[in-house]
This record gives C-alpha cells, structure tokens and sequence, in this order.
C-alpha cells in the first residue's frame, strides 16, 4: 500500500500506527526518501541546489524494482539515507518477503508504475501551516538545519512542488484522510486485513 502527502503531513506516524495495529511481524515501512539518488559526490553548493520535491530526485526504477520483488516474495535490501551527506547508507540487513509493505513519501502515488503496484492507496491531507511548522521543528531538532535554510528551501521548492506535483496526486487515493485530526484506523486496518485474506 502507499501513503502519500506533503511535507510534514503525518504520512510516517500514520504508517507506524497501521504496522502496530497489524502487527509488525506482519508489514515493513519503506520511506520513499531511502530512494534518493546518491548526491555524496557533489559539492555541498551543488547539493544545496537540487529539487529535492521533484520525482526526478528519486531513483525510481530501483524502488520499483525492489516493490516488484518483494510482491515475487523476494527479499531485498533494506535502503537507508543520510540527510546531512546525501549519500545512501547501509541499512543493514534484508527485508521481507512480508504480508504488507507500507510505501510512504511525498510522491509515491505520482508514478503510475508505482500506483499500480499498491492495493491501497491513501493521501494524507493536511493543512500548510501545519506542515510547515512540523517541518521546521524536524529540520530544525533532527537534521541539523537552519532556520533561514529550511524557510528557503520551503519557499523555492517544497511548496511550489507540493502544489504541482504531490496535491494532485490526491485524485489517485482510495481514501483521503486528515493529517491534523484523529484518523479512522479500524476503518484503514479493516481494509487491509480484508486485502490479507485475499492472498490466503
């Protein structure tokens, strides 16, 4: 299934209450931000320059890839990312084969290839002034990021993004949720066990 949603929406607190709901023996969570080209190469002036909120940022013939194989049963690598580096990082060890793989990210529901690899598809609707301010709170205590650099980045690129490319991804969702209020989960969780026993 895939979660989708802007910046600071709530996509991966949602993902981790489903897994623990279900239990998480059960699924894994792959964050689509694992999928970034490897940039650890270039100047940090040159990293500072790249659309990181732009489908072409992500190396999606290899998550496509890695998604195709685990619904072959298969295991793959479990994909990590370093923010301060741009480089991708040992995530030591495999994952899967499992029941449920929870793809969740900006624009996982923006490839078609992608889409149809999910049997669910949720958007996490939240409003901007809510997203920006866990944005900043993450960038700010997490990342190690400044506040001017995170304003400026929001402003070039994150939300012009966010309206071209990740809001119309909405119209692709089974279910469009809010990300600033309580989240019907037994409905969400009925539909995925509903999906479960279909493969048994």
């Amino acid at each position: 299934m895939g979660i989708a949603g802007g910046t600071g929406a709530g996509k991966t607190v949602l993902a981790q209450a489903i897994l623990k709901a279900i239990g998480e023996h059960t699924g894994v969570l792959i964050c689509q931000d694992a999928y970034y080209h490897e940039h650890s190469h270039l100047s940090a002036s040159e990293r500072a320059g790249i659309n990181y909120d732009h489908p072409d940022a992500f190396d999606i013939a290899l998550l496509i890839e890695h998604l195709q194989r685990l619904r072959d049963g298969k295991p793959i690598p479990r994909m990590c990312y370093d923010y301060h580096t741009h480089a991708r990082m040992d995530g030591s060890g495999m994952i899967g084969p499992v029941g449920l793989a929870i793809l969740e990210g900006i624009l996982v529901l923006h490839d078609e290839t992608l889409r149809q690899l999910m049997d669910l598809k949720i958007f996490v609707d939240t409003p901007a002034d809510v997203r920006i301010i866990r944005r900043l709170r993450r960038d700010l205590g997490e990342r190690g990021r400044t506040f001017e650099s995170v304003v400026e980045q929001y402003l070039a690129t994150v939300r012009p993004m966010h309206q071209a490319l990740v809001e119309p991804t909405k119209r692709h969702a089974h279910m469009v949720v809010s990300g600033d209020r309580p989240v019907d989960l037994e409905l969400i969780i009925g539909k995925i066990q509903g999906l479960l026993s279909t493969r048994h």
